[in-house]
């Protein structure tokens, strides 16, 4: 086969891996498609991409089709600001309102389902719609989930009368653990038939986020110009999102899949199998 076909998502979550991408050399033998996570996750599964990130949910409903790749993540302890309900009414009043879901995500989704009826007890009406950050909450709604840099923005501009939460922080609420957002999977056939490429893609991914990282100030203002952020917003969040797929983040992958199947979001908790890479 040419060059593994190897999903990017070109959101500020993954601006370290961007910033090797472009300016370290990390794309050399790959095929880079960028895109939001729901195009990539569709991809994947269909085949279309050897490997990819993709939202966590996803694995856990094509598992057969898929193995995550080990040591990288998207996640959060405490708080990830780039996942925000924007909501008319504090969360404990809400009820059988309407609450709109991006159209960008798949994981968040689930995870808002679950904060929502487990924290709060409420049981809202969803839609899938896109949302713009000039009209966080639809006129004809009571809350809105927002994700990426959508969410970072309107995490820094607050409109006065509306309510704003951190998913992960009410996560780490109902919990007490980390959350995962996405894992990088590949597919499986491609893992089987291809070790070699593989590792290639495994290497490029983890030690490109190692180098952005290491520059991570260099990374930040290559990107200012065309985002609207300061500096030290984009420091603090580079803090707060981590990308090591260790225990502890495994142990609330678990725990998201066993809530997520007992709301019947998932139809069985999966395994989850690591690829087989040198590490």
């Amino acid at each position: 086969m040419g060059y593994p076909r190897v999903g990017h998502i070109n959101f500020l979550n993954c601006l370290p891996l961007t910033y090797s991408f472009q300016h370290g050399g990390y794309t050399k033998g790959l095929q880079i498609e960028a895109a939001v996570p729901a195009v990539l996750n569709n991809d994947v599964v269909n085949h279309r991409l050897d490997v990819s990130p993709v939202s966590s949910i996803v694995y856990a409903r094509a598992s057969e089709e898929l193995k995550i790749l080990p040591d990288v993540c998207i996640s959060a302890e405490k708080k990830v600001q780039s996942l925000v309900i924007v909501s008319r009414k504090p969360l404990e009043q809400i009820e059988d309102d309407k609450v709109i879901l991006t159209a960008k995500s798949a994981t968040t989704h689930c995870l808002v389902k679950i904060i929502l009826r487990k924290a709060y007890g409420a049981q809202p009406n969803y839609y899938i719609r896109h949302i713009n950050t000039v009209n966080p909450v639809p006129e004809d709604a009571t809350a809105a989930l927002l994700i990426g840099d959508d969410a970072l923005y309107v995490y820094h501009h607050r409109e006065p009368g509306l309510y704003y939460y951190d998913v992960q922080e009410e996560w780490r609420k109902l919990t007490g653990k980390w959350m995962v957002f996405a894992v990088w999977v590949a597919n499986r056939q491609f893992a089987a038939e291809h070790h070699d490429l593989l590792q290639l893609v495994y290497d490029r991914i983890t030690k490109g986020f190692a180098y952005g990282y290491a520059r991570k100030a260099d990374a930040i203002r290559s990107i200012l110009m065309e985002k609207p952020f300061k500096f030290e917003e984009l420091d603090e969040y580079l803090e707060v999102i981590r990308w090591k797929l260790g225990e502890e983040q495994l142990d609330g992958l678990r725990t998201f899949y066993a809530l997520a199947h007992e709301m019947n979001l998932i139809d069985h908790i999966p395994e989850i199998e690591l690829a087989d890479v040198c590490r």
